[in-house]
Formats: C-alpha cells, sequence, structure tokens
C-alpha cells in the first residue's frame, strides 16, 4: 500500500512539473511569435515610472 501511495504521489508530482514547464515555454513561444512590436507595450511605462527609485530588500552591493 504504501508503494502505491508513492507512485501516485510521484505521478501526480511529475504531472505537475511538467503542466507548469509547458505553461512558462507556450507563453514565452506565443510572446515571441505573436508579440510583435506591443511586446514591451507594458514593460516600458512601468520601468520609466521606477526609474530613480530605491532598490528595497536583498543584498546591499
Amino acid at each position: 500500500m504504501g508503494g502505491y501511495i508513492a507512485d501516485v504521489t510521484m505521478v501526480a508530482l511529475l504531472i505537475i512539473a511538467f503542466t507548469a514547464v509547458m505553461g512558462v515555454v507556450t507563453n514565452g513561444i506565443g510572446e515571441k511569435l505573436f508579440g510583435g512590436k506591443k511586446y514591451t507595450e507594458f514593460t516600458e511605462p512601468s520601468e520609466r515610472v521606477q526609474t530613480g527609485w530605491k532598490s528595497v530588500g536583498g543584498k546591499k552591493k
């Protein structure tokens, strides 16, 4: 019975991991193929607003 539970758990974790990886890969491919010129439409204005802000958290260099 313990082996069965271990097998089911491993298969479930593999399915979850495979689904997550495929989602990231598919999203990346979709952005490159269908993003076109509007790829940075939302990131550029956000970066402009954040210029000059102090970094919060992490290690100081």
